[in-house]
């Protein structure tokens, strides 16, 4: 087992820092402040009676992630702990998928989603985003108006991932309200992720019955051989870290570049790449805030706090970009490896390329038809979604020039 600093806390008997308040969504600084006044590693809920520890030290968070002797990434042992009607367990109980598996089951587990999503091509992911935003564009353009995350990033997000995984474009608003609910660890979770995993059982047998050219066809033909089982949670996994967290980065960073005119201006020129506002809002205001969750195999000294077992430890990617931007250290990344947004280790996302792809196809394509997209509100007044994992826009109000995509001197 690796050694850490010796023991100086045990955290049972304090106070823990409730990320489940609304204030936690109206500003997390506060939040994020009061854990790293505790050291690296805080002490906090995720739901009312569900403590985890939180990681807000970047070395300590490098550590948690590769240490797979010390660390592991099954709920199983906490969740027995859990009442049955926890909010979180949506997010965080056990399934047989790569994120809650560990050494040959998350290698196997793994390589089937990296062989499936290796098959869908650059040109192919951009036509399909293109498509999309070529049909919300027609849908609000004439308008003058829109709420870009009602209107635009979550039903993109549900047209490319309905489309990937082989959905017509009218199942979208299932997927978004199912996601919704679960996401934000509130009292409609469970309902949320009831919705959720019929929409996956559902997309599965279709499957089973019918091959097509999508991602769930092709888990269920892998060499690997994975049960119809494993093929539900494996996709239930990739549609909802694929669909959430990026209609979220993509909100995120479309409210980052608009709040600054200046900013703005750099990217529709051309003088700057839109590459660079993702990478700078997944340094500082990462969509997935704090979803890096382990678990002490055994109890444990870790950066001078007592880790029992059985409670999660949470690597805060909010946290660290919070951080990292109050000290100075933020402004333009050439490079997006300082950031740990993507995960460490084993469990580091497998297609981030895919992602990045997407976010800024969508907001290039989006602002060369809607060029002079204004924001309605300044960004200190825009509100957040309540939940302790991410960090989620619940609008983004925008006026701009009425527009077509079929007038003339508009970009197809």
């Amino acid at each position: 087992m690796t050694t850490y600093p010796p023991q100086r806390q045990d955290f049972s008997r304090s106070v823990p820092v409730r990320l489940w308040e609304d204030g936690f969504a109206a500003d997390p600084h506060r939040y994020y402040a009061a854990l790293r006044a505790q050291g690296p590693v805080g002490w906090a809920e995720l739901a009312p009676g569900v403590p985890a520890y939180v990681v807000t030290d970047r070395r300590a968070a490098l550590q948690v992630l590769h240490d797979t002797e010390t660390f592991s990434h099954d709920p199983r042992a906490w969740e027995s702990t859990v009442p049955a009607d926890s909010p979180v367990l949506g997010m965080m109980r056990w399934r047989p998928n790569a994120l809650f598996a560990d050494g040959a089951a998350h290698v196997r587990y793994r390589t089937t989603l990296i062989d499936v999503f290796d098959l869908v091509e650059p040109y192919d992911l951009r036509a399909r985003v293109h498509r999309a935003v070529r049909l919300l564009v027609g849908r609000i353009g004439p308008r003058g108006e829109a709420d870009l995350v009602e209107d635009f990033t979550r039903p993109l997000m549900a047209l490319v991932f309905n489309d990937l995984f082989g959905l017509p474009d009218s199942q979208g608003d299932r997927l978004n309200e199912g996601l919704g609910k679960m996401m934000e660890g509130g009292a409609q979770a469970a309902e949320g992720e009831a919705e959720y995993a019929r929409y996956v059982l559902e997309l599965i047998a279709a499957k089973a019955e019918r091959r097509g050219d999508d991602l769930p066809s092709r888990l269920l033909d892998h060499p690997a051989g994975l049960t119809h089982e494993e093929v539900t949670w494996q996709v239930f996994l990739t549609l909802g870290a694929g669909y959430e967290p990026t209609a979220n980065l993509l909100s995120n960073t479309l409210s980052r570049v608009l709040g600054n005119p200046a900013y703005y201006s750099t990217l529709t020129s051309g003088a700057r790449p839109v590459t660079d506002a993702v990478v700078e809002v997944l340094h500082h205001e990462t969509p997935l805030a704090n979803y890096g969750i382990y678990y002490a195999r055994t109890p444990v000294a870790f950066h001078g706090v007592w880790l029992r077992d059985a409670v999660p430890v949470v690597v805060s990617y909010g946290a660290l970009g919070h951080f990292s931007e109050r000290e100075g250290t933020g402004g333009r990344h050439p490079k997006d490896a300082s950031h740990l947004s993507w995960g460490a280790g084993p469990h580091a996302c497998p297609v981030k390329q895919h992602t990045l792809l997407l976010v800024t196809e969508a907001i290039e394509r989006l602002t060369q038809w809607l060029p002079d997209l204004e924001p309605v509100l300044p960004r200190e007044r825009l509100t957040w979604r309540p939940g302790p994992f991410h960090r989620s826009l619940t609008a983004l109000p925008v006026r701009f020039s009425p527009r077509s995509p079929d007038q003339p001197g508009v970009t197809s």
